[in-house]
C-alpha cells in the first residue's frame, strides 16, 4: 500500500485518477492535514516536523510500504524523516526537478504560494548538483492565484498559472511548483516545456511501494 500525505483534499481525486490510468491495482490511502500547510506558512516548514512525524507514523501503522508527500512546502521535511519512519518517504516534486535540470540550465519556477518557492528552487539546485549540471533558477510568484484556489475558483486559478507560464521568457524549462497547478499545463501555449509533479511523483512512489 502507498500512503499519500496531502495538505488539501483536492489532491485525492487527482492521484486516484493517475493511479487508475497508470498504476492499476496499486492500493492508495490518503491522509489529509490542511493544518500542516497553514502552520508551515506561518512558522516555517521545520516547525511542523513533529506533526509530520505523527502523520508518517499513522501511515506506517496503517500498512504503508512507502509514503508520498504531495505538498511542496513541507516535502523536504517529510523526506528527511524517511529513516525514522522505516519506509521510503518521497516528495512528489523530486522527479520533476530532475527532469527540469535535464531540460536545460535556465529553469523558471512558478508557484501560487510564496512558501513553496524556496523549497522548490533549492530542490532544483540540489538535483543539478547531483547531475553535475549548471543551473540558474528564477522564481515567480503568480499574484492572486492562491486567492482564487482557496475560493474554489479552480478554472480562474489554472488560467492565471497558464498565463504566467506563457509570459515567461529567457528560460529552457518551466516548473509548476505545486501539484494543484498541474492541469494548467494543458492551457499553456508557450513552446517552452512546462513540467508538473503529480504523474512522475506518483510513478516514483509506486515503484518504492512495490520495492522496485
Amino acid at each position: 500500500m502507498l500512503a499519500l500525505l496531502h495538505t488539501s483534499p483536492v489532491h485525492v481525486p487527482v492521484f486516484d485518477a493517475l493511479r487508475d490510468a497508470h498504476h492499476p491495482g496499486l492500493e492508495l490511502r490518503h491522509f489529509v492535514d490542511e493544518g500542516l500547510l497553514e502552520r508551515a506558512r506561518r512558522d516555517g516548514p521545520e516547525a511542523v516536523g513533529d506533526d509530520v512525524n505523527r502523520a508518517l507514523g499513522r501511515a506506517v501503522d496503517a500498512g504503508a510500504r512507502a509514503v508520498l508527500c504531495t505538498c511542496s512546502t513541507i516535502g523536504a521535511v517529510a523526506e528527511a524523516r524517511s529513516a525514522a519512519a522505516g519506509v521510503p518517504v518521497l516528495r512528489v516534486d523530486r522527479p520533476m526537478a530532475a527532469a527540469a535540470v535535464a531540460g536545460g540550465p535556465r529553469v523558471t519556477v512558478l508557484a501560487a504560494l510564496r512558501s513553496t518557492l524556496g523549497p522548490t528552487a533549492e530542490l532544483v539546485e540540489e538535483e543539478a548538483r547531483r547531475a553535475g549540471a549548471p543551473v540558474s533558477v528564477r522564481t515567480v510568484l503568480v499574484d492572486g492565484a492562491w486567492d482564487r484556489f482557496t475560493a474554489g475558483a479552480t478554472e480562474a486559478y489554472l488560467r492565471r498559472i497558464a498565463a504566467a507560464a506563457d509570459a515567461a521568457t529567457g528560460t529552457d524549462v518551466i516548473v509548476l511548483a505545486q501539484a494543484s497547478m498541474a492541469p494548467a499545463q494543458d492551457l499553456t501555449s508557450t513552446p517552452v516545456p512546462v513540467l508538473s509533479s503529480p504523474r512522475p511523483g506518483l510513478s516514483a512512489a509506486a515503484a518504492a511501494a512495490r520495492g522496485g
